[in-house]
């Protein structure tokens, strides 16, 4: 049986292998509803821009290589995940390498 860390930490893996894959399912389960993704430009996407450009094919993520992913369990329910990855993503028919930093934006008041 896994523990918690675990099972974080292979939430992370399926989602890089359904962001990689295209699988619009596994995604819509894996992302919460206020899932934020940052682009290479610091533009902000939704769950749902994530997944739309995802199933039209306007992006496409090649590879996903984390450079180190570290969770911080806090709660029962709560937990941060602080990490890194180097994707290449093809884009309007080009294909270049990006860097991404897995974080979660403060809650707004």
């Amino acid at each position: 049986m896994m523990n918690d860390e675990q099972l974080i930490l292979r939430l992370f893996e399926d989602g890089d292998r359904a962001l990689i894959g295209g699988d619009v399912q596994e995604l819509s389960r894996i992302f919460a509803e206020d899932y934020i993704q940052y682009d290479e430009s610091g533009r902000a996407s939704t769950k749902l821009d994530v997944i739309e450009k995802v199933s039209s094919g306007a992006i496409r993520f090649i590879s996903m290589v984390s450079t180190g992913r570290d969770t911080r369990l806090l709660r029962d329910d709560v937990a941060i995940v602080h990490g890194s990855e180097d994707d290449e993503v093809e884009q309007g028919g080009k294909r270049f390498s990006v860097g991404s930093q897995l974080a979660k934006p403060g809650s707004q008041r």
